[in-house]
C-alpha cells in the first residue's frame, strides 16, 4: 500500500478520503468520538499539505434511504471543533450540493459529504451498480485516501470500487491498524494472550481457529463462554447458548490441550433471573460456580474468582489482544468483569490491543484513557476478519492499484 507521502504534492488537489464516523449518538449528541479523533492525524496532514479535503463517511444503517436520524451533521460539528476550522457539510452525497460544496473549497479546507449509505448502490452486491456510484465519487476527487479501517472488510463503493478509479494511498489510521494486526498475527512477543468475549461463539469461530495457532492462551468470557461451559458438560440454565457449536467448542478444548496451550474459561459467574436491555436493568445478581448455574438463571458476567484468574494471565503476558466484553457491561451491576479485564490491561506492561467495537466503547465508558492501552482499534469486524486470516477487500484493492 502506498503512503500519504507517496501521493506527492497535494496542494490544490481534491483529496477524496473515506473515513469511519459511525459514532454512537444520544439524540444528536456523540457519546464516543473516538473514531472521529482517530481520523485527525491524516486530516491534519492533508490540511497542512494544502489539499482540498473531501470526506466520505457513514453512520448507522439507513439502508439506501435519506433519513435525518442518520445525518452526519453531528460528526461535521464535532470534527470542526477538533480541527479548529469549519467543516462544510454537503446536503447530499453525489448530488448538486456535494458538487457545489467541493467546487467552493479553497486549499486547506475540509468538506464532508452526507452519509454515503443514503445511496442505494453504496452497499449493492451488484458490481456494476457500485461501479456507477464510485464513478460519481471519483468525479469529486483527484486522489483517493482510504482511512476508514472499520469498513475495509466491506466491498462497498466508497471503500473498494472508488480506489480502482483514482491514484490511492492508505491514511495514517489504516496503515497503523495494519501494522498492529501484522504484529499480532506474525511477530507477537510472548506470552501472547487473547481475550475474547461478546455474545455469540459463531462470530468468533474463525478467530479462535486461527489464533489457536499463534496465541499461547485464549481467555473466553462473555455470552460465548456458556457454549464452552456446555461443552464441558455443565448446566448453563437460560444463558446464551449456541447449541450447534457445542461440539466445535469441545474440539477447540481438545486442540488446545494437544498443542500445550491454555483455554481459560470462567470458574464462577454472576447470574440473574431477568435482564432488560432496553431499560438497562437486571434482577438481583447472584454469584455461583460456573458448574452450578441454576436452570432458571442466566449467566450475565464473569465472577470475582474468574476476574482474578483472567487478570493474572493478562498481567503475565507480553502481548494481549482483547475483543468483546465479559458481561452485559452496559448495566452497572454486570460490568465488573469487563472492568477487571480493562484494569488488568491498563496496569499491564504488555503491548495491549483492544479490538474495537463494544470493547473500545466499554473501556471509554469505564473512564480509561486511550493512552492506557497500546492500541485501540477502530474496526471491530475488520480486526476480527484480519485475525481470521481473511483477505479484506478494502486493503487488497490498495495493494493492487
Amino acid at each position: 500500500m502506498k503512503s500519504l507521502e507517496d501521493l506527492g504534492d497535494l496542494r490544490g488537489k481534491r483529496v477524496l478520503i473515506r473515513c469511519d464516523f459511525n459514532v454512537p449518538l444520544d439524540g444528536d449528541v456523540i457519546t464516543d468520538d473516538g473514531r472521529i479523533k482517530a481520523a485527525l492525524p491524516t486530516l491534519t496532514y492533508l490540511r497542512s499539505a494544502g489539499a482540498k479535503t473531501v470526506i466520505m463517511a457513514h453512520l448507522g444503517r439507513p439502508k439506501g434511504e435519506v433519513n435525518p436520524k442518520y445525518s452526519l451533521s453531528p460528526a461535521a460539528k464535532r470534527l470542526g471543533e477538533l480541527l479548529g476550522t469549519e467543516v462544510k457539510l454537503a446536503a447530499d452525497v453525489v448530488g448538486p450540493s456535494a458538487t457545489a460544496t467541493v467546487a467552493a473549497l479553497s486549499d486547506g479546507e475540509v468538506a464532508l459529504l452526507e452519509n454515503v449509505r443514503y445511496e442505494p448502490a453504496e452497499e449493492s452486491k451488484v458490481d456494476a451498480e457500485r461501479a456507477e456510484l464510485a464513478a460519481k465519487y471519483a468525479a469529486l476527487g483527484d486522489v483517493f485516501v482510504s482511512d476508514g479501517f472499520g469498513v475495509v472488510h466491506r466491498k462497498q463503493a466508497s471503500v473498494y470500487d472508488v480506489a480502482k478509479l483514482l491514484p490511492n494511498a492508505a491514511g495514517y489510521l489504516v496503515a497503523k491498524e495494519v501494522d498492529v494486526l501484522k504484529k499480532l498475527t506474525e511477530t507477537p512477543e510472548r506470552p501472547y494472550v487473547v481475550v475474547l468475549g461478546g455474545a455469540k461463539v459463531a462470530d468468533k469461530l474463525g478467530v479462535i481457529d486461527n489464533l489457536l495457532k499463534v496465541a499461547d492462551t485464549l481467555i473466553i468470557g462473555g455470552g460465548m463462554a456458556y457454549t464452552f461451559l456446555k461443552a464441558l458438560g455443565y448446566e448453563v440454565g437460560i444463558s446464551l447458548l449456541d447449541a450447534e457449536k457445542v461440539d466445535t467448542c469441545a474440539d477447540y478444548l481438545e486442540q488446545a490441550k494437544a498443542a500445550g496451550k491454555q483455554i481459560l474459561l470462567p470458574v464462577d459467574t454472576r447470574v440473574v433471573a431477568e435482564l432488560d436491555f432496553a431499560s438497562r436493568t437486571a434482577s438481583a445478581v447472584t454469584i455461583v460456580a460456573a458448574s452450578e448455574i441454576p436452570a432458571d438463571q442466566e449467566g450475565a458476567d464473569i465472577g470475582p474468582e474468574t476476574e482474578k484468574l483472567f487478570a493474572e494471565a493478562i498481567r503475565g503476558a507480553k502481548t494481549v489482544f482483547w475483543n468483546g466484553p465479559m458481561g452485559v457491561s452496559e448495566i452497572e451491576s454486570l460490568a465488573s468483569g469487563t472492568n477487571a479485564v480493562a484494569k488488568a490491561l491498563a496496569e499491564s506492561d504488555a503491548f495491549s490491543v483492544i479490538g474495537g467495537g463494544d470493547s473500545a466503547a466499554a473501556v471509554r465508558n469505564l473512564g480509561y484513557p486511550d493512552t492506557a492501552f497500546g492500541h485501540i482499534s477502530t474496526g471491530g469486524g475488520a480486526s476480527l476478519e484480519y485475525l481470521e486470516g481473511k483477505e479484506l477487500p478494502g486493503l487488497a484493492v490498495l495493494e493492487e492499484n
